[in-house]
């Protein structure tokens, strides 16, 4: 079986290290601290392999190159946003493929917070890091996208399997709970969840990974195709709705 070591790093990012104990091979998920990651690596007599980025963001891929120089590894990044992304030797686009040992893992288009952002599903894992496209109960902000762009990108995400496990690349969810509640406040899968979100982090502990199924059933921007979110909101289609609620939730 596959191992994520999920660590804090920065001010509120996550660091992943994706890790095969059959080859012994190490994926860095984004190099937002490579001092962090070099350190949990050697902690527990990892080697890294290979780094994946998500986006070309500093707080994801600003450690590639120190990393490299420690490591002699390869790099993987999404081809619109390579040539901002130091090192890379491979560019990827939705549908590729790529491997840590015998685990494919599955590029996915999900530009919107960046034109070429892209995630990566482990299909025999069941498991996705979906950098900062979407969020537990929320999406990233549109800095570079369009709003039909960010829409299909978050529809690739719900086709997933529903017990798939997303990796995101950020603690924001107390935040964001309590801009999906503003946003559904009739939800009742949503109130259990902030419940939980709220207990969780009194102790001080991470609200990522989340299941898929419980984001579309409880995520705002997951739930802008849905009749309540478009009552609410307004919309002709759920692009539109999308649109308003990432405006609304910029301000909030």
């Amino acid at each position: 079986m596959l191992e994520v070591h999920q660590f804090p790093c920065l001010s509120d990012n996550y660091g992943f290290l994706l890790h095969d104990p059959a080859t012994q091979e190490t994926v860095c998920i984004d190099t937002p601290d490579a001092e962090a990651y070099l350190r949990e690596a050697h902690g527990r007599g990892w080697q890294i392999t290979q780094i994946w980025n998500t986006h070309w963001h500093p707080d994801h891929a600003g450690g590639n190159a120190i990393i490299k120089a420690a490591t002699g590894c390869t790099i993987a990044a999404p081809e619109e946003d390579s040539h901002k992304i130091e090192g890379v030797d491979r560019t990827l686009t939705g549908g590729d493929t790529l491997r840590i040992g015998s685990y494919t893992a599955q590029v996915i288009d999900v530009g919107g917070h960046t034109h070429g952002h892209i995630a990566y599903y482990l299909p025999e894992a069941r498991l996705a890091f979906v950098g900062d496209s979407l969020f537990a109960l929320g999406c990233g902000r549109m800095f570079e996208g369009t709003a039909p762009q960010f829409w299909r990108s978050l529809e690739r995400l719900k086709q997933l399997p529903p017990e798939t496990l997303l990796y995101c690349a950020h603690e924001y969810t107390a935040s964001n709970a309590r801009f999906a509640r503003y946003a559904d406040p009739d939800n009742a899968a949503l109130a259990d969840y902030i419940r939980e979100v709220e207990h969780l982090r009194q102790r001080g502990l991470p609200t990522v990974p989340m299941k898929l199924e419980r984001e579309i059933a409880t995520n705002p921007f997951l739930r802008a195709d849905s009749d309540e979110l478009q009552r609410r909101w307004g919309g002709k289609d759920p692009v539109e709705t999308f649109a308003t609620l990432r405006q609304a939730k910029d301000t909030f």
